[in-house]
């Protein structure tokens, strides 16, 4: 059975909240593992979203973000974590889809070693577990997944590249669900101006949800 196109820079192109939600049931590949998308996050970026890192501009870190469509932003949190953006949307908005978190559909004996001791449902259960399995960490920030992949013509396999392929299977509306995104303080928190969190219904993988806390510690939605 051949395998699902790999998503070309046309499908990033379009609005976050479009490109979030047809992100699920995609696949991500990455030094040995491929993970299946069962939840993510859209973040609208520049001017546009107080919950996005790009809110008030570019920095040397968010620079990614601003595009174009198909690069990766991947970015480093609470001093321990890594965590995978795709970037959306037209040039200078600085759109992107965090990917909260997927199953490990291929490469299960890397994951397994990436992982040890942990339960398969939990290897890619959270953006950090994600990039953890995926072996991504800051290097990889900024980098094209759009591009043609690189090979000589007697190569069975592509090289060790992040590939984002199409779902195999069709995903209809009544699979997904939408509600607040995790751990979001502020006027960006605000899950009924901002249910901008998609996961498939009843996957086992789909993070745990928690509310953001603000500097006083008080936290700022009730659990959904």
């Amino acid at each position: 059975m051949p395998r699902p196109p790999r998503l070309p820079r046309r499908f990033f192109a379009r609005e976050v909240l479009q490109v979030a939600p047809d992100l699920l049931g995609c696949t991500i590949t990455h030094a040995g593992v491929t993970v299946r998308v069962t939840e993510t996050e859209a973040y609208a970026g520049y001017l546009h979203d107080p919950g996005s890192h790009a809110f008030r501009g570019r920095t040397p870190r968010t620079e990614p973000m601003f595009g174009p469509a198909g690069l990766t932003y991947v970015y480093f949190t609470y001093g321990m974590h890594w965590m995978l953006c795709l970037v959306t949307g037209p040039v200078d908005l600085a759109q992107a889809v965090l990917i909260r978190a997927g199953e490990v559909v291929d490469g299960l004996d890397v994951a397994a070693q990436r992982r040890p001791g942990i339960a398969p449902r939990d290897w890619c259960r959270g953006p950090a577990r994600l990039a953890t399995t995926l072996a991504l960490d800051g290097g990889d920030t900024g980098r094209d997944f759009c591009r043609p992949a690189l090979r000589a013509p007697a190569m069975p396999v592509e090289p060790i590249d992040l590939v984002v392929r199409a779902a195999s299977n069709s995903i209809v509306p009544q699979q997904i669900r939408t509600g607040p995104r995790v751990g979001v303080s502020g006027p960006g928190g605000d899950g009924a101006s901002y249910p901008w969190r998609f996961w498939l219904d009843g996957e086992p993988t789909v993070s745990t949800y928690r509310p953001g806390v603000t500097r006083s510690g008080r936290r700022t939605l009730a659990r959904k």
